[in-house]
């Protein structure tokens, strides 16, 4: 604590300079609601109310509502997304789906970092990797994105980490809270009209809330943006984390509610978490550039190459996890649009593509120490898809209908083996189309329908999980997703509202199993059905909120989900007609927001979640749970263009007892890994031109 406090002394020496430079800058910046974002889902860039999918979007007043520390709570207060905590820094993200496929991680969710694809070319995405203050903004698109966006069924996650409106000047931000947590940023913005930069750094650290749940995680990133000839852009950026975080492990019920806070302990031949030393240690160097060029007013193109390492190490109860991950790619974008008195056209056309190269060494663990050697793999990933896609705007008629080709190859080498053994696997020209309809029923007020087809092979995890054997006949899961959605406002536009129902049949759905052990192994479960209804209303409490510190409204999320095996039998055992595991059938998070003249405001937020089922068989649930969190601060004006903000916040108020992020399918119960009982956290901001988007 004594290092970061020095580290921000001098930072508050530094940023003297940078106040010394800035600019001018209006002195309140209009709050934009729901209704009035431009998304850039699907490459259509308009406005919420006119894009013809079911997109949630988050931005900087939603993720501040919480602590600060992850952007787990913001994202589970929309409708249909699900973002698990097994232990601190360990996440997992289901979109409209389950974690059968994530024991670890993020699988099955596309994610894009400023344009650029962060999901690695073997389907493995490392969030965690990213700190809370890397995001400004998120879209979430719910249901196959595979017409545009590649390989994946569980939905696509757009992340910004550029400011909306770049205002020189600098952010310095320090929090502390229970299980002795720290965590403190600095977000510095330099330069003029023509070149932005944005340097930011994150320290976090804690104890965790159960025993062996340490965490520290440091993320540097540098951005910049230039503009030439007025039209044209350069982006770039380098993104570096260095992560460590203990995993305690999951506990069976009688562990569980012996002693929640427990870490794992010894079971026959394997030893306990706290023995083992298990731990993740990972570090991810990450950059890219980008350049968008107009060729005409009509025709323009964006064109995204980057390059990433990740370094892995993983000590865990069976073994000792080494790898190393370089990965490459690209992506380009051509982009025709042309307007005439009937019909508004716009063509995007282009292709992503992926290689990696990576190298995994298992070894025995001795003490959290690296023993003899169990496999020894090489990796090697490709994965490319060209896209096409026309949307037609006809009066209030907008249209939107693409298609992407994918190919997927993977090849392994097991150096280990005497012989040496080769394993390869292909997934070659998959069609993923997309149909869109969207109609807009008043100014206010607009009506959507889709079809889509998604498409998702299996991960490089799934193909070679951490039980050791490589499974190249694992097929890819594949099914149509079709929905319809209302979406607008009323009331003088004081009430928002999104409303969609949707049908997705996937079949081949891939699943997880565990042994003893712990270790993963994957199959493919015949099919299923995963039906739903998902809604979002807020409702603006004042008519005029120019004099208030920010938008005072209070809102609810809500989903409705039945998933459901169709047809699954696994040798003689008949799951079929039963609830997919680690799927709540109810969920509802609502919450007020007040602010006032004098810049004190409150915001209270609750959640809750229906018994989730754990196994294929149905026979084991975790429990629903209540969680009612706070936070209150006040903003102020030190002096013309620098503000002070003081807040405290509280989570987990009711103190329930529950498990966020269980062990799905475990074997002898392991399921449970319990959440943090009543916790508090206070922090303070300085700001100089700080808003808020």
């Amino acid at each position: 604590m004594v290092r970061v406090l020095i580290f921000f002394t001098g930072c508050l020496l530094f940023v003297c300079h940078v106040i010394s430079q800035a600019q001018e800058t209006p002195d309140s910046i209009r709050v934009k609601e729901l209704e009035e974002v431009k998304v850039k889902a699907f490459e259509l860039n308009r406005m919420l109310r006119e894009v013809p999918a079911a997109i949630n979007y988050i931005n900087q007043r939603s993720l501040n509502r919480y602590n600060n520390s992850n952007i787990l709570s913001a994202l589970n207060a929309t409708p249909g997304v699900r973002m698990e905590e097994r232990s601190p820094g360990s996440y997992r993200l289901n979109i409209r789906g389950s974690s059968l496929r994530s024991p670890f991680g993020v699988r099955n969710v596309k994610v894009y970092f400023n344009g650029i694809p962060f999901t690695d070319p073997g389907g493995h995405t490392y969030l965690n990797q990213l700190g809370f203050y890397n995001f400004q903004t998120i879209e979430i698109i719910k249901g196959p994105g595979s017409s545009l966006y590649g390989a994946g069924t569980g939905g696509v996650m757009l992340v910004e980490s550029f400011p909306q409106k770049w205002i020189p000047g600098f952010n310095l931000t320090q929090i502390i809270g229970s299980y002795n947590t720290i965590n403190s940023a600095l977000a510095l913005n330099l330069g003029s009209k023509q070149i932005f930069n944005r340097i930011t750094f994150q320290h976090q650290e804690s104890d965790g809330y159960r025993r062996h749940t340490n965490l520290r995680r440091d993320v540097f990133s540098w951005q910049t943006k230039l503009r030439l000839n007025g039209v044209d852009e350069i982006n770039g950026f380098i993104l570096y984390g260095d992560l460590y975080y203990q995993t305690p492990g999951a506990l069976t019920l009688a562990e569980y509610d012996a002693d929640p806070k427990a870490a794992r302990p010894a079971a026959g031949i394997f030893p306990g978490a706290e023995q083992a030393k298990a731990a993740i240690f990972q570090k991810t160097f990450f950059a890219g550039t980008s350049l968008q060029h107009y060729f005409s007013s009509q025709w323009r193109n964006t064109t995204a190459v980057y390059g990433a390492f990740t370094q892995l190490r993983n000590p865990t109860i069976r073994n000792y996890g080494r790898s190393s991950e370089p990965h490459v790619g690209g992506r380009t974008n051509f982009q025709f649009e042309m307007n005439t008195s009937l019909i508004n056209w716009k063509w995007n056309t282009g292709a992503e593509l992926q290689k990696g190269f990576t190298s995994v060494r298992v070894y025995d663990n001795v003490q959290g120490n690296p023993d003899a050697l169990q496999s020894d793999d090489e990796i090697n990933n490709l994965q490319y898809f060209l896209f096409t896609q026309l949307t037609a705007e006809i009066k209030n008629w907008i249209i939107s209908g693409g298609v992407s080709m994918n190919r997927l190859q993977v090849k392994y080498a097991r150096l280990s083996n005497t012989p040496y053994q080769e394993f390869s696997r292909k997934y070659d020209n998959e069609l993923a189309p997309r149909l869109a309809v969207l109609y807009k029923l008043t100014n206010n007020i607009s009506a959507y329908a889709s079809v889509a087809k998604g498409f998702s092979p299996p991960t490089t995890p799934e193909l070679s999980p951490s039980g050791g054997d490589i499974n190249t006949s694992l097929d890819p899961e594949f099914g149509w997703n079709y929905e319809a959605g209302i979406r607008g406002t009323a009331l003088g536009s004081r009430l928002y509202f999104d409303v969609n129902a949707f049908y997705f049949g996937l079949k081949n759905t891939i699943v997880l199993r565990r042994d003893a052990g712990g270790g993963d192994f994957f199959i493919n479960a015949g099919s299923t059905k995963q039906r739903g209804i998902e809604s979002y209303t807020s409702y603006r409490l004042f008519k005029n909120e120019k004099n208030l510190s920010g938008p005072s409204k209070i809102w609810l999320s809500h989903f409705y989900h039945k998933f459901n095996y169709k047809d699954f039998k696994q040798v003689t055992i008949d799951f079929s007609g039963n609830k997919l595991p680690s799927v709540a059938p109810y969920t509802a998070a609502a919450g007020i927001d007040l602010n006032t003249r004098p810049g004190f405001y409150i915001n209270l937020t609750y959640y809750y979640s229906d018994p989730i089922p754990l196994n294929d068989a149905n026979t084991a649930f975790a429990s629903a749970y209540n969680l009612l969190g706070a936070r209150s601060g006040y903003k102020t004006s030190l002096f013309q263009k620098l503000k002070l903000e003081l807040f405290v916040g509280a989570d987990n108020l009711f103190d329930e007892r529950y498990s966020l992020g269980s062990d799905i399918n475990a074997f002898g119960g392991r399921y449970y890994n319990a959440a943090a009982g009543r916790n508090y956290f206070a922090g303070i901001a300085i700001d100089f031109f700080r808003y808020t988007e």
